[in-house]
């Protein structure tokens, strides 16, 4: 994949980008980078102009130094297809990635082409949340990074019983990306998205365009009811729920999770 920069509200992002023909852009969760989508990358590249993202302080991207909004995130998309001469784009996000793309359909209506939300809220963080991942960072911090008993932790929120017993793979895959993140970059994305994330439900209701909300079954971070209800909040949206996934459902079952996003956006 070609990767290039991108001049975006929330500094410079780094995207890699393959294919041709209408762009679909993909955001990642915290604490992984665009690399998270690279089966589907090798699945749409000969249907669409496929955009892996590194979100702001992520990977390869620019470091964040404050806190951000999700319309700040939103307009980072419009940057991205302002960047590639796109008018408008299709959007696939997980959990933070999930959010941002129903901020995206809901406030540039006319730049969303078909979003597919997977693992994802639309509710703010309740108290145990903000406690947990406040916690979480204090300790990452005074290790100097995501370590020991933490990556287990993180193990426990991203993957299910079904992965950690079935997919080695994913759990490596998971274990090497949260140790490389840049704790003190990624901590302000993880503020403004778990304890700062605002409740979404009245700007979701503003979206117009087509939805797929997708749901883990062993999700243990956002469970089924919980995203259930954010495709609730989103007029004509449809979703559906995946047995045997988690939290990354695209990295742990991909074959599944491809053949939802094709019937959906290019199967339309």
């Amino acid at each position: 994949m070609e990767s290039r920069t991108v001049a975006t509200r929330l500094g410079q992002l780094r995207i890699q980008v393959d294919g041709a023909g209408d762009a679909m852009v993909f955001w990642p969760s915290l604490l992984m980078t665009g690399d998270m989508w690279s089966a589907q990358a090798a699945a749409f590249r000969d249907h669409l102009k496929v955009v892996l993202v590194d979100p702001p302080g992520h990977g390869a991207s620019e470091k964040l130094s404050a806190p951000f909004t999700f319309e700040d995130c939103a307009q980072c998309v419009v940057d991205v297809l302002d960047a590639l001469g796109a008018n408008q784009g299709h959007f696939v996000g997980n959990s933070w990635g999930g959010m941002i793309g129903g901020t995206f359909a809901a406030l540039h209506p006319e730049r969303a082409g078909f979003s597919v939300l997977m693992n994802c809220t639309a509710s703010a963080a309740g108290w145990r949340q903000r406690l947990e991942y406040g916690a979480l960072l204090r300790v990452a911090r005074a290790l100097g990074g995501i370590r020991g008993p933490l990556t287990r932790e993180v193990l426990k929120a991203f993957l299910g019983p079904t992965t950690m017993r079935e997919r080695p793979e994913v759990a490596g895959y998971v274990r090497a990306a949260v140790r490389s993140v840049d704790v003190e970059s990624c901590s302000w994305a993880v503020t403004s998205v778990v304890p700062d994330r605002p409740d979404q439900r009245e700007v979701l209701g503003r979206v117009r365009t087509p939805v797929l909300v997708v749901a883990g079954a062993e999700d243990a971070t956002f469970p089924v009811a919980e995203t259930l209800a954010m495709a609730a909040a989103i007029p004509g949206s449809a979703s559906v729920v995946l047995d045997g996934v988690a939290h990354l459902a695209a990295l742990e079952n991909p074959t599944l999770v491809n053949a939802l996003i094709s019937d959906f956006v290019l199967g339309a």
